[in-house]
């Protein structure tokens, strides 16, 4: 189907997060993260790599990597048996260049062995450099690209860039290298925790898409999921915080009609997958850790509600479970 939406091409999502990116860098001794310089000035902003990192830096990473249009925090829930005591909401009123111009994790770099002078190098770039390259198909169809002359990118891997890469980077978004900064946020890391599950309304959006629903619909968008602790095993960690978004991760949208209201509150829970019903690190060990053999139907929150502005009826579909987060991540 045609897309009704219409990006608003006033609105840069690297010139909206360039203050929070100022942040990390000039507030790094405090979110213990590790600021180094390339030759040519790119900053690498080191999240948990080497350095320590904190929740902190994974709010702000998170943050950036929203584009500056959505609020991300940590909160803490003791009372009335809540389902983990540590979560992270997020919101936005700019859900669609939000979560899919910026926060997706869309756009492949990589590098061979001959290139590093090593080991090949592997990671998906997200956040607001994305939209200068507009290297995604995603880019043409949302028809929005930014024009900035500074970007930043996050990179979820356990090692930093090599320079082949940076140096594709800054030649794809057309940047200066002083101009461009690098966040890198390894999944087993506090920091890479945290960030990977703030994207629990972007895998919202992501699904929406997927799914075919126009995403001029999409008006706001809000969430909530639970924060595990981070796992040492880089496959675990992985499984933690995607089963904190498709058994814990929780979501309300607003749109502007019933009947895409409707048509998400059945169709976007991710109990409609048919990999559903077990931990996220055993379904990834199953398929022989290749990601495109599990159904992509799976990658959702767990429960939603989408509140339609047309009839002012709110819909409900898909339940967390308690039981599957406790047993991967409580002690017995």
């Amino acid at each position: 189907m045609t897309s009704t939406f219409q990006a608003d091409a006033a609105l840069s999502v690297n010139a909206s997060s360039e203050r929070l990116v100022a942040r990390l860098i000039d507030d790094a001794a405090r979110r213990h993260v590790d600021i180094a310089r390339t030759d040519g000035g790119t900053v690498i902003v080191d999240a948990g790599v080497n350095a320590k990192g904190s929740a902190e830096a994974g709010v702000l990473i998170a943050r950036i990597c929203m584009g500056g249009l959505g609020r991300v925090a940590r909160r803490i829930a003791f009372d009335h048996a809540p389902l983990w005591p540590s979560f992270i909401e997020v919101h936005t009123s700019n859900p669609v260049l939000a979560c899919l111009a910026s926060q997706y994790a869309g756009w492949s770099l990589s590098a061979t062995k001959e290139q590093t002078g090593g080991k090949k190098f592997f990671s998906l770039g997200s956040g607001p450099a994305r939209a200068l390259a507009g290297k995604e198909p995603l880019f043409d169809e949302l028809g929005y690209r930014d024009r900035h002359d500074r970007g930043a990118l996050v990179m979820e891997v356990d090692r930093l860039p090599p320079q082949v890469v940076i140096d594709k980077v800054l030649n794809d978004c057309g940047l200066a290298p002083q101009n461009l900064v690098i966040a890198v946020t390894p999944t087993q890391s506090v920091a890479g925790t945290v960030q990977v599950v703030a994207r629990v309304v972007e895998v919202a959006l992501h699904k929406t898409h997927v799914l075919g629903v126009d995403l001029g619909e999409i008006v706001e968008a809000s969430g909530s999921a639970p924060l595990p602790p981070p796992a040492p095993d880089g496959v675990q960690a992985m499984g933690r915080t995607n089963d904190a978004i498709l058994y814990g991760g929780r979501v309300h949208l607003t749109v502007k009609r019933d009947d895409a209201a409707k048509r998400l509150a059945a169709e976007l829970p991710s109990s409609n997958a048919r990999d559903y019903g077990r931990p996220f690190a055993d379904i990834f060990t199953s398929f022989n850790y290749d990601f495109y053999q599990i159904d992509p139907a799976l990658f959702a929150p767990a429960e939603v509600w989408v509140s339609s502005l047309e009839s002012g009826a709110t819909y409900h579909g898909g339940k967390v479970d308690k039981p599957l987060l406790d047993a991967q991540w409580s002690a017995t």
